[in-house]
């Protein structure tokens, strides 16, 4: 049985209510069931295997800077705390409704941004 979005919501609040970090650990992991982005081996959030649910997997994953796994597969990296939130985001959109290309595009846009700022070294 796989995880819903509804139960892993309390996972990222308490990742958001933390002090923000740059280099958070996260782990995209693709099953039967779904694709899960998952932290400290906690799931944030969850994208079903429908036509909308792989297309957000695939935006969730552009966000994060990395290629969707094959099924069985999962890739891992560190992206900062808004980045994670982001993807979070992204994997909960509704993509049918009209106009939304622009707050994917706004989401994907501030996700590279994060990250590039975060591979910058730290100010002294």
């Amino acid at each position: 049985m796989g995880i819903s979005r509804r139960q892993t919501w309390p996972n990222m609040e308490k990742l958001l209510a933390t002090r923000p970090r740059r280099d958070l650990p996260v782990v995209l992991r693709r099953g039967k069931q779904g694709i899960t982005l998952l932290s400290g081996g906690k799931a944030l959030t969850h994208c079903y295997t429908t036509k909308n649910g792989l297309k957000c997997a695939e935006l969730v994953a552009e966000a994060l800077g990395v290629e969707l796994p094959t099924v069985g597969q999962q890739v891992e990296t560190k992206v900062p705390t808004a980045v994670a939130y982001r993807a979070v985001s992204l994997s909960s959109l509704d993509l049918r409704i009209p106009g939304i290309e622009v707050l994917v595009d706004r989401l994907l846009e501030d996700a590279a941004f994060q990250r590039a700022r975060a591979a910058e070294p730290p100010a002294e």
